[in-house]
């Protein structure tokens, strides 16, 4: 049976061009959310170099613990693994974000985050600060694997800020955030959370300001499987993100960009930091 594609609506291309953001609805069925669930979680009980490097004696139990040692975030397992690199590179996937880009669409990045309960939260952040697309900007396709809300830490994006300049980040606080670099609000806007069903796809804008609070719950975790696009027209990236894909899978590699952006600083290691 043919995969069923959904196409965006002019509604729906606008949502994103005026909010940054776009929640599109059961983009995959609940067979293909358990197996990127299974895929993942057997990956889990592994050390994967570069990819996924945990601490297997950790214990999720310990009160004192931090529950991301043991699962911390995937990076880039589409670079190691035949399933993520099928859904980073699914039809339906690729068809809604050529649709939203107005030009084919290429694939720089696939991450799954875990977030297992009493797991930290991520500060508020710009996707294009790392990924560097020119012209232009990235989008993000954000998977929900397991229902995401308010107790389990769902993603917050702060709308309308898809249009503002990439900023330079201030030092996040390390009790909430894993990551160190923290953007804050702009004046007169404020951080909403995005409820998502498992299935749903959360597509936005690589300017939007966006980050997560720390998951609150005992026993569910908020899995999502991320990954990172560039229009066709794109010319340069940052070098991490190199070779971007098309829906084929043929690579394309542009001139990765080293430009040191709003900070005096060249940042072209990881997402993010």
């Amino acid at each position: 049976m043919a995969t069923k594609l959904k196409a965006i609506t002019p509604e729906q291309r606008e949502q994103l061009e005026q909010a940054g953001y776009l929640i599109v609805k059961e983009v995959f069925t609940k067979e293909e959310i358990k197996e990127l669930d299974e895929n993942f979680m057997k990956m889990s009980n592994d050390v994967i170099p570069g990819c996924f490097e945990p601490d297997l004696d950790s214990s999720l139990v310990d009160g004192e613990h931090d529950p991301l040692k043991r699962y911390p975030r995937m990076m880039h397992p589409h670079r190691v693994n035949d399933v993520a690199m099928r859904y980073m590179l699914h039809p339906k996937v690729m068809k809604i974000l050529n649709d939203l880009f107005g030009e084919e669409a290429l694939a720089a990045q696939s991450m799954f985050y875990f977030k297992p309960p009493k797991a930290r939260g991520q500060a508020l952040h710009q996707d294009n600060f790392y990924l560097k697309v020119e012209p232009g900007t990235c989008i993000a396709a954000w998977t929900a694997v397991d229902r995401a809300d308010q107790e389990n830490g769902t993603l917050l994006v702060v709308p309308k800020t898809n249009n503002d300049d990439i900023y330079c980040p201030e030092k996040a606080d390390a009790k909430e955030s894993f990551t160190t670099h923290y953007v804050k609000v702009p004046k007169g806007l404020k951080a909403e959370p995005a409820i998502l069903d498992a299935g749903d796809v959360l597509f936005f804008n690589g300017n939007l300001i966006h980050g997560s609070y720390r998951n609150k719950t005992k026993d569910r975790f908020r899995k999502s499987f991320i990954c990172h696009y560039a229009g066709e027209s794109t010319t340069k990236i940052g070098s991490f993100y190199s070779p971007l894909f098309r829906e084929n899978g043929s690579k394309v590699e542009p001139d990765t960009n080293q430009n040191s952006g709003p900070c005096g600083e060249v940042f072209n290691t990881e997402y993010p930091h």
